[in-house]
């Protein structure tokens, strides 16, 4: 791709801030509510996790920058069988948890227009938003990378807003008397706390997954990448805790908009109306960073023969547009399943479970292989140091499924069993590919 074309270092720090506030803060205060204010445990725990991985992956970005993330690590350090894995569940994650990306947005939007709160009509008005991202996706990355940076500057009006003139509002009896309404021990609801928090964070590998469309990726990646999780880290916490002090337990809990329900509490209709309009541009516009992200892991493994060719297919800027239109239309058939939820933050919590357990195992590939590329270029001392890092690292993911629902857990470890029985079909297929290169031509 021409250099022009490529993403520079503010945009891919945009595109990892958006991928994660976009898709991740706007709805949780209501997913979170149900568990109550020990939630906010969960973030911090989280959030040192987040920061975990946002090093490895920027250890990664510096030192093995390749397009693809996670799937291109785990094919260089565990073989093909391992990328073909990774790519597969990794992809799978991603399009299912795009989904819940553009019920955020029609959740807030519900505001303006309380018809949209009818799963017919948010059916329909998420499928819009789904397939508007798509063609601007088909464009090319940049124009999405210029979109995503407008629209995270909205997404940061509502977030910032209430993380800062929200505590003039703020009351501590409303925060301590719901502490953990979950029925839980504590330790089990900071545990549920921790795995829904993640979502807030899956995003953390934007720009090393995109490494391919990213200008001077041994730089930039890394600092993208740090720099989008600090901001978002920042935003999250507090805002997170100011709303479970401004609204009650039970309202919250049933909230489709919960950042516009504390402003209108605090300033009236027309607080809640911007915060409204802020949250659905920025929750919709970062649906196209993740668009682009899923179709360039795709693109990568289908690249080395370890994914149905049709993704490796792209147009003269590099952008796989038939791997794009395939998302799309997973994706619009994952609204109509979960179509008949009640509510816009039901439907949300049963994509963002699978999708949050389902990426954790590329995460975990992900840490042991940066030990590895840590230890190609750094001297025993670093070497020690990475290995208590990335284990660390490790136990958080792992921690991070023991606090997923167990149903979730279950049938995610069956799709990751039953996946196997695909490997041999793209094996096949990558000898044959070695085979064309190593024909020898015929004698004169």
């Amino acid at each position: 791709m021409a250099q022009g074309k490529k993403i520079g270092v503010v945009g891919a720090t945009f595109l990892v801030a958006g991928n994660m506030m976009g898709s991740g803060v706007f709805l949780l205060p209501s997913s979170l509510a149900k568990i109550g204010t020990a939630s906010i445990w969960g973030w911090l725990i989280t959030t040192a996790g987040a920061l975990l991985l946002a090093f490895v992956f920027a250890k990664l970005g510096r030192l093995s920058p390749q397009a693809g993330g996670p799937y291109a690590y785990a094919r260089d350090w565990f073989g093909p069988y391992m990328g073909f894995q990774t790519n597969t569940i990794y992809w799978f994650a991603n399009w299912i948890g795009n989904v819940a990306i553009p019920i955020a947005a029609v959740g807030y939007f519900s505001y303006f227009f309380p018809v949209l709160s009818q799963p017919l009509v948010r059916c329909v008005a998420v499928l819009v938003l789904v397939w508007l991202l798509t063609f601007a996706n088909i464009i090319g990355p940049q124009f999405v990378s210029r979109v995503q940076t407008l629209t995270t500057s909205f997404a940061l009006v509502p977030i910032l807003g209430i993380a800062i003139f929200g505590w003039f509002f703020f009351k501590a009896d409303v925060f301590q008397g719901a502490y953990n309404v979950s029925g839980q021990s504590n330790f089990g609801a900071i545990s549920s706390a921790a795995a829904l928090t993640l979502w807030a964070f899956i995003g953390v590998e934007s720009a090393s997954v995109t490494a391919g469309v990213v200008e001077n990726p041994e730089k930039n990646v890394a600092r993208a990448t740090l720099a989008g999780v600090a901001l978002a880290a920042v935003a999250y916490i507090s805002s997170s805790a100011v709303i479970m002090g401004m609204v009650p337990n039970a309202q919250l809990q049933t909230s489709d908009a919960p950042f516009a329900l504390a402003a209108a509490n605090a300033v009236g209709g027309w607080g809640g109306a911007l915060v409204s309009l802020c949250a659905f541009i920025g929750a919709a516009g970062s649906l196209g960073g993740w668009i682009l992200l899923t179709a360039q892991s795709a693109k990568a493994a289908a690249d080395d023969g370890l994914f149905p060719a049709l993704f490796r297919k792209a147009n003269a800027d590099d952008v796989p547009v038939k791997g794009i239109l395939v998302v799309a239309v997973l994706m619009t058939l994952a609204v109509l399943v979960t179509s008949t939820s009640d509510t816009a933050s039901a439907q949300f919590d049963v994509i963002t479970s699978a999708a949050v357990v389902l990426t954790l195992l590329p995460y975990i590939y992900s840490c042991v292989a940066c030990y590895f590329v840590v230890e190609r270029s750094h001297t025993w001392a670093h070497i020690g140091t990475f290995w208590v890092l990335t284990s660390v690292t490790v136990v958080y993911c792992l921690w991070a499924v023991f606090g997923s629902a167990g149903a979730i857990v279950k049938y995610a470890f069956l799709f990751v069993l039953f996946i196997t029985v695909f490997y041999p079909f793209f094996s096949e297929q990558r000898r044959q590919r070695r085979q064309a290169v190593i024909v020898p031509p015929p004698a004169s």
